[in-house]
């Protein structure tokens, strides 16, 4: 099978968020049948939700993989739970020591019960398109449009470009 572009978002606000998030996005790497083709810097985000919690560290990893959706999900998930990320059925957006997300699986269109793709809510949070915008600026997503509409279009939320990131 020929491997297809995925883009996945990483994010954490638990524990130390920066070193977990870059060492996330070497363990994506490594997943068999996977090659990190390019990854974002890191961002502080102010969190999004009710809960109050502290500020999220974000990026985003573009990876090829032969891997179908649901494999890529479990390994992704695999890795989650390395890093003790619990999951509350009750509650969404509460403080993780790590959340990954796919984005987009090539041009495909998912919905069922465990994954959907593109992410349901990706146009909506800056966190995920700033860092996208930084490996593919030009890109344009079929049904929602380039990056740029979609950022110039996101809710404002507080967004930083960390200084010891990559340039």
């Amino acid at each position: 099978m020929p491997a297809e572009e995925v883009f996945i978002g990483l994010g954490s606000n638990i524990g130390d968020s920066s070193t977990i998030v870059e060492q996330a996005m070497v363990a994506l790497g490594n997943i068999s049948q996977c090659r990190l083709r390019a990854s974002s810097s890191l961002y502080r985000s102010e969190a999004i939700g009710e809960i109050p919690q502290d500020d999220y560290i974000n990026a985003v990893a573009l990876l090829d993989t032969s891997l179908e959706p649901m494999d890529l999900l479990l390994e992704m998930q695999a890795i989650e739970h390395a890093y003790y990320r619990r999951r509350d059925r009750e509650e969404r957006w509460t403080p993780r020591t790590l959340d990954l997300d796919i984005i987009l699986f090539g041009d495909r269109s998912i919905d069922d019960s465990h994954l959907v793709v593109p992410h349901p809510q990706f146009a909506q949070r800056l966190f995920v398109l700033e860092p996208m915008f930084e490996i593919d600026g030009d890109r344009f997503i079929p049904g929602y449009g380039s990056l740029s509409y979609l950022i110039a279009n996101a809710p404002v939320i507080s967004i930083e470009k960390l200084a010891n990131s990559r340039d």
